[in-house]
């Protein structure tokens, strides 16, 4: 099995990728990561050199999403979550609207916030 564990470096050119190149060429952090996230099928590269994120490379970001905006919400209810991780951490029964604003984690979610966090990711 690979080692799918990515830095936070690997993040970083993933979300290059997705907001797409400001430029002609990518920065140092996307050449520095392209043979791994590729060989992960994370994005392909095409043979013009264009690189895009593929639909693996995708989900990979919004989990993460989901578990920084787990973290916030531990942290501080009032968080600001995006709205699409708000209604999939709450389809999924891990947080909870409060009456105020902002959401409360539940006891699910803290469950699979432990286990998250005992995995090292």
């Amino acid at each position: 099995m690979k080692n799918e564990k990515l830095t936070q470096d690997e993040y970083n050119a993933l979300d290059e990728i997705r907001a797409g190149a400001k430029a002609e060429r990518y920065s140092a952090c996307v050449g520095r990561n392209t043979k791994r996230l590729a060989g992960l099928k994370l994005f392909s590269v095409a043979r013009n050199g264009r690189i895009t994120l593929t639909e693996k490379g995708e989900q990979t970001l919004f989990l993460r999403r989901c578990v920084l905006a787990l973290r916030d919400i531990a942290a501080d209810g009032a968080s600001p979550i995006g709205a699409d991780v708000a209604l999939f951490l709450g389809k999924k029964s891990h947080i909870v609207p409060r009456a105020d604003g902002g959401f409360d984690i539940s006891d699910k979610g803290r469950e699979s916030l432990a286990d998250i966090t005992q995995q090292g990711l």
